[in-house]
């Protein structure tokens, strides 16, 4: 949805004061800006790590 599209939504009255609201909200801390951050570089958290192969085996032999 475009900003066009959500002004014919919301109308201009309701626009005008979302965004007196977010004018009111404080700046995020550097903290909240790190932890945010790594959020949404990474949804889903730390990705699973791949097994090992065990010694002595290549990737052929699983084929």
């Amino acid at each position: 949805m475009n900003r066009a599209e959500r002004l014919a939504i919301l109308g201009p009255k309701t626009v005008a004061a979302i965004k007196a609201r977010v004018a009111l909200a404080p700046e995020p801390t550097d903290e909240l800006v790190k932890r945010l951050r790594r959020i949404i570089t990474n949804p889903a958290g730390e990705m699973p790590r791949q097994p090992t192969s065990k010694p002595g085996r290549t990737t052929a032999d699983t084929v």
